[in-house]
């Protein structure tokens, strides 16, 4: 497999003038300076470029990479002649001029993902984004030889959404030592806290770019509670000079989503107040407008806050995404709906079954579903980390479950379905998911009963043809008969099946 990251750079050396061509829309346009490098750069420059394309003008923030060399990213949404120039209050820093052309965005680049029509997401060229999203908060901590692994797992095309944490993440089944940290210091907890380490993050853009190359959107966990470096109680001088570095550095990113937290409530020494705050700074600074979102644990954040793009859930129950969407009038993603695996918490040990109907119960009452899994091959009882354990939830590696595969089978269905289809009533009196386009496309989902037949009440004036999907199976089975208005429609009498009714042109 291999993975390539696009990067423009602009090498700027006392040169005052520059002009490039070329830089494909939603890609990097990286200016690179030399500037001072004691004292500390990190808090005592400041450093902004300005583009400008007829009447778009857009001001980002530049950010320190160490060794004297400062760093803008922009990420062009306009094709066209861009200008820019740079402010700052070092004196060789600032009024740097030059231009680039930005030109039409190559085959798969799509661009960054939004919100459209009020509950669905879409790229930035118009093209449907169904989130099928795993789990790997401590992926990007382990290293080229595991993060490699699990670059080539993913690219088996289960999913297209990462959710991962910037910091690292000390918890069972991951005790072990990242290989950087974020701030200049020693572990477990001597740090200078005015100093961040250029390498820590260069590792994680890297990462990014990788998951980019195969079409997967980072959904970047911004803070999270497991902790034992201290990097879960800053100060809040220390929070603003974390989130404006990391604005500056991977907000070029087209694939970046941001995540305010994992489990944000299980975080005591934060306030309310403090994640509306945290929540604000992103909306106003990415000057990009990425997706914000923050994940509960046991207590559901009020989503009705306008700057929050779309409701990140965490809750077992995916069958009320219709209810979710309906009261924020957002995308509804169920980041996790407890993990495929066998461990002894109980978040963590459904079978894959559960975790495929979790799936289709949530994409069919109009919501987005995530996928963990948390198998332990040795000693599944002992809590104490085993070193030959490598959970994917964890650390990434493989997958050793059942339900990414149907996941896959999953997402080309849902893929294949009209753009935009919303919950439906195809069912009537049965407690059935259904969605689709009135009229004209149907999916229903017959959870875990086994019916040996349904009925359908279809328009009277269409024909409609019907195919039976084994769920588990992955089988796609036509009915010879077409149908409309009341009917009949015989099925195998066994538990996870669907329903797939099409109209006849």
């Amino acid at each position: 497999m291999k993975i390539k990251t696009i990067l423009f750079t602009a090498i700027l050396f006392c040169n005052p003038i520059f002009g490039q061509v070329g830089i494909e829309k939603w890609k990097i346009f990286e200016i690179k300076l030399n500037g001072p490098s004691k004292g500390n750069p990190f808090v005592e420059v400041q450093l902004n470029g300005t583009f400008i394309a007829g009447n778009d003008t857009i001001t980002v923030p530049g950010f320190y990479d160490g060794n004297g060399i400062y760093k803008i990213r922009f990420m062009p949404q306009k094709e066209g002649k861009w200008l820019y120039t740079t402010t700052s209050n070092v004196k060789n820093l600032t009024n740097i001029k030059g231009y680039f052309t930005c030109t039409a965005a190559l085959k798969g680049n799509h661009g960054p993902v939004g919100v459209k029509e009020t509950y669905y997401f879409a790229y930035a060229d118009g093209t449907p984004h169904t989130s099928f999203g795993t789990t790997c908060y401590g992926w990007v901590h382990q290293g080229d030889s595991m993060a490699n692994l699990t670059l080539q797992t993913l690219s088996e095309g289960y999913f297209n959404k990462m959710r991962m944490c910037i910091f690292p993440k000390s918890y069972d089944w991951n005790h072990n030592e990242p290989l950087l940290y974020p701030f200049e210091g020693t572990a477990p907890k001597n740090w200078d806290y005015s100093r961040l380490n250029p390498a820590f993050f260069r590792n994680i853009e890297k990462r990014i770019g990788q998951l980019d190359s195969l079409g997967i959107q980072a959904d970047l966990i911004v803070f999270h509670p497991y902790d034992s470096w201290g990097f879960s109680s800053l100060d809040r001088k220390t929070e603003d000079l974390y989130i404006n570095y990391i604005i500056a550095r991977f907000a070029a990113y087209k694939n970046v989503w941001w995540s305010m937290a994992n489990e944000y409530d299980f975080m005591k020494d934060k306030k309310l107040s403090d994640w509306d705050y945290y929540i604000e700074q992103f909306a106003k600074k990415d000057k990009f407008h990425h997706l914000i979102g923050i994940h509960n644990g046991s207590r559901i954040y009020d989503h009705t806050n306008p700057y929050i793009t779309h409701a990140s859930i965490q809750g077992e129950d995916t069958y009320r995404a219709k209810e979710y969407r309906m009261k924020y009038k957002k995308p509804v993603v169920f980041d996790e709906c407890r993990y495929e695996g066998n461990i002894p918490w109980s978040w963590g040990n459904l079978t894959p079954q559960s975790m495929i109907e979790k799936f289709w119960r949530g994409f069919l009452n109009g919501g987005y579903v995530g996928h963990g899994e948390t198998y332990v091959t040795e000693n599944p009882i002992k809590l104490p980390e085993v070193s030959s354990d490598i959970l994917w939830w964890s650390k990434g590696g493989t997958l050793k479950g059942e339900s990414p595969k149907r996941i896959k089978f999953l997402r080309q269905i849902i893929e294949s379905a009209p753009a935009y289809s919303k919950p439906l009533n195809l069912f009537t009196w049965m407690p059935f998911p259904s969605f689709g386009i009135d009229k004209e496309y149907y999916l229903g989902y017959l959870n875990d009963a086994q019916p040996r037949s349904v009925v359908i009440d279809l328009p009277k004036d269409s024909q409609y043809s019907v195919e039976i999907i084994d769920t588990w199976n992955m089988t796609i089975t036509p009915v010879s008969q077409k149908f409309s208005g009341h009917c009949i429609i015989e099925l195998p009498g066994k538990p996870y099946i669907a329903i797939r009714i099409i109209k006849q042109k």
